[in-house]
């Protein structure tokens, strides 16, 4: 009996350290992000799913509220410029638009870096784990305001520094088993940026369709 109540006890103890690492890691990130305005960053985004691999890389622009830039070295783009999200890929005819509240995208969990965060607000089920070389990785189960059965993301990871808060890696599982992974580098915050670099001029030739929302 007193072997099970020591035991009893640890797992209270181990519990109560491990909600308290989670609160101190999800508050220092909240923290980091609530006092930026803006941010630039290199990425390398990797896609595994529906029988492909692929990886890709670029540069992502932030500016709060509610924009974002995704420059792909191929040529790719993604916009958000606060009202829309516009994507387009070099050689089509189309570049496909859809409002912002409806934005269904791999991109999108970095939304929450837009405003003003509160990550315990945005993930159920938080959970620290060590992630190497004085990084830890929170990780959970995003809220959705949708019914249940359109939920698609099933757990997401973002890796940050334990002592700054700073992401440095972001991972979203899918509820069919596709996982797309990115991870940042050279990170520059509070740089100058513009409502016009977050504007999609179209192509000669292009035309802005609107994008079907999520099924």
């Amino acid at each position: 009996m007193k072997f099970l109540t020591g035991f009893a006890a640890v797992a209270v103890l181990t519990g109560s350290v491990h909600a308290q690492d989670v609160h101190a890691i999800a508050s220092k990130i909240d923290d980091h992000y609530n006092h930026l305005a803006t941010l630039r960053s290199s990425y390398t985004e990797h896609y595994s799913g529906m029988g492909q691999q692929r990886t890709e890389s670029g540069t992502l622009l932030l500016k709060k509220p509610g924009r974002m830039r995704w420059q792909y070295s191929n040529g790719k783009l993604f916009v958000l410029d606060g009202k829309y999200a516009i994507s387009y890929t070099p050689g089509d005819p189309q570049a496909q638009r859809v409002p912002a509240k409806q934005l269904d995208d791999m991109r999108s969990p970095l939304r929450f870096l837009l405003g003003h965060t509160k990550l315990e607000k945005e993930l159920d089920n938080l959970k620290v784990t060590p992630a190497g070389s004085g990084e830890v990785t929170l990780s959970g189960t995003p809220r959705y305001e949708m019914s249940p059965g359109d939920q698609r993301v099933q757990r997401i990871a973002v890796t940050v520094v334990a002592a700054t808060g700073v992401i440095t890696g972001l991972r979203i599982e899918e509820i069919d088993g596709t996982v797309t992974e990115f991870a940042f580098r050279d990170m520059k915050e509070n740089v100058a940026a513009s409502d016009a670099d977050f504007r999609f001029t179209p192509p000669a030739g292009v035309t802005v369709v609107d994008g079907l929302p999520p099924a």
